[in-house]
């Protein structure tokens, strides 16, 4: 008989599930928030870091579920409808750029910057980049994700590279990309939304197998809550944030990465918490 869960990492488990499917699919990054909530809850070692990619594709179904008539409809269609091919082709051409440069650079990039400290830093330089890009006019080019060009997918393709530092935000870099090449509010968010699904179930699955020796049968239990909650926290998420971008821009989640960046840089350098490093 398997060993009782231990109560205390459950509720992690479910903590962290909870703050990666809220943040997943808002521009304030997911992946910094877990990185301060794994500081703080002492979930910051290896195997932590799989869970944190587990979860992420627990948020990642929460789109595939949302989106599921969307999904089902270009899979029937993949090899009869141009419309089918050129969704595929446009996922798969934006979906390159970061997964080159994350084999090319993601071991540097997880041994020097998945921190508290250049997280925050990263989200306050990304709140002012979105924060830059809603004050100019936009004029969009392309209303619809059914409308974009292979280039259109290629461009949201290397805005999303800049979210491979963490802190950055992989919707944010996406949709605020999207935004500055002509996309329309909810053809950016769309796309971000389809976009997670290849990138994050590459990232899941290649974590997996490369850290495969990490776990054993105990390790079910607390993935498992956490990957519910990501998915339940997710789904609810998504359905928020298209009504939200319906009569609203993203200046609000700008000020919000300022004033948690600020914090975090403030409590760490005083000394208020203890802000440890991986």
């Amino acid at each position: 008989m398997a060993p009782a869960m231990d109560p205390i990492v459950a509720i992690k488990a479910l903590v962290m599930g909870i703050v990666e499917g809220l943040t997943e699919f808002l521009p304030i990054s997911s992946t910094g928030h877990l990185i301060l909530a794994g500081s703080l809850l002492g979930m910051d070692d290896d195997k932590s870091k799989v869970f944190d990619i587990v979860i992420q594709t627990g948020a990642m179904l929460a789109v595939v579920w949302e989106y599921r008539a969307r999904f089902l409809g270009v899979a029937a269609g993949l090899f009869s409808q141009p419309s089918a091919q050129r969704f595929v082709l446009n996922l798969v051409l934006a979906f390159l750029p970061a997964a080159l440069l994350g084999l090319a650079f993601g071991k540097w990039i997880k041994s020097h910057l998945f921190h508290p400290v250049p997280v925050a830093v990263a989200f306050i330089a990304g709140a002012l980049l979105i924060l830059w890009v809603e004050r100019r006019e936009h004029r969009v080019r392309v209303a619809q994700v059914d409308d974009m060009a292979w280039r259109d997918a290629l461009k949201v393709g290397f805005a999303q590279a800049f979210a491979l530092i963490p802190g950055m935000s992989r919707s944010g870099a996406t949709i605020i990309g999207g935004m500055l090449f002509g996309l329309s509010r909810r053809a950016a968010t769309e796309f971000s939304f389809f976009l997670a699904v290849p990138t994050l179930v590459a990232a899941g699955i290649y974590d997996l197998v490369k850290n495969r020796a990490l776990f054993d049968a105990s390790d079910l239990g607390p993935f498992a809550i956490g990957f519910v909650a990501s998915f339940v926290s997710a789904f609810i998420c998504v359905r928020w944030l298209l009504r939200y971008i319906a009569s609203h821009d993203f200046s609000v989640f700008a000020w919000y990465r300022i004033v948690f960046g600020i914090a975090v840089l403030a409590t760490a350098y005083s000394g208020l918490v203890d802000w440890s490093q991986p």
